[in-house]
């Protein structure tokens, strides 16, 4: 038996929760096309006959305006040091940029030669020309020594099954950590609220999404039936309004769509209640921001 675990980074909106939940086989990392969607480092685990992966994802690493933001750096390079594998995600559709470079450099500080082993993931290449992939490839390799560079596509599993064989051959042996039946550390108020949360970055533009945060207040579960509660803040009175929509519709639909995704995951029937809360500057604020998980 071979256990081990994988840490995930890249720059932001680079497709690395998009790979843990493919990884997975289910849906536990929230996804939009925002930057900075992934707030917190999340564990998945990998089953395998022969093997148990435990795979970290993490916040898109990029320079921190915000409290938040500098928790959310902090949580993904702290990830390194645990990792027997390191993968390295960059983008087939853009060249090497700052970002990419950003990224590659906080991983050069902790590869030494008894360090974990980095693979760089060349994502969304479903989406590119093969023709622009070698050179792209070519530009990367010099940057740092690369146990293994994959070409993959996260959304539609483009190598996924390779990827992982490869990971297998590099994880030490061991007993296995988990049991079988266990996908996430992620509790079920915590997906409940990165669920609802996930909608109103499917649902807003501009600022709004990047002052969200979601608190579960009540969170009951009996038999069959979870009742949650749930407070949405946001920054401002004008974000407020956005949330809540005309006539309360957005708000609505954000709800609909959030029960119905968590009675899918939580194979149960939930009945979900959400307010919209004001808490000015809550992004600048640690005491809240420890309390909402961050």
């Amino acid at each position: 038996m071979k256990t081990g675990t994988v840490t995930i980074v890249g720059r932001p909106n680079v497709g690395k929760s998009t790979l843990l939940n493919k990884l997975l086989g289910e849906k536990i990392a929230i996804v939009s096309d925002k930057p900075q969607t992934t707030r917190t480092r999340i564990l998945g685990v990998v089953h395998q006959l022969d093997a148990q992966i435990l795979v970290l994802d993490t916040p898109g690493l990029h320079k921190p305006q915000y409290k938040l933001n500098s928790r959310m750096v902090r949580a993904a390079i702290e990830t390194l040091g645990e990792a027997d594998v390191i993968y390295v995600m960059v983008e087939a559709i853009c060249p090497p940029g700052p970002g990419d470079r950003f990224v590659i450099e906080q991983v050069r500080h902790v590869v030494r030669d008894d360090g974990p082993k980095v693979f760089l993931l060349i994502n969304k290449v479903d989406a590119v020309n093969k023709s622009r992939v070698l050179p792209l490839i070519d530009a990367y390799r010099t940057m740092l020594d690369w146990a293994e560079v994959i070409p993959l596509s996260a959304s539609t599993g483009i190598n996924v099954d390779r990827l992982l064989e490869l990971t297998v051959k590099l994880l030490p042996e061991g007993q296995a950590p988990y049991g079988e039946d266990f996908l996430t550390d992620q509790p079920m108020r915590t997906l409940a609220a990165e669920l609802i949360r996930e909608k109103i970055l499917q649902q807003t533009r501009e600022e709004v999404p990047y002052s969200v945060a979601v608190s579960i207040d009540h969170f009951e579960e009996t038999g069959k039936l979870a009742k949650i509660a749930a407070s949405i803040l946001v920054e401002r009175d004008s974000q407020k309004a956005i949330v809540v929509g005309k006539g309360g519709q957005r708000l609505k639909e954000v709800g609909t769509a959030a029960r119905l995704d968590m009675e899918r995951l939580f194979g149960m029937k939930v009945f979900l209640e959400l307010w919209v809360k004001v808490k000015e500057d809550w992004r600048e604020d640690e005491q809240m921001l420890t309390e909402l998980g961050y």
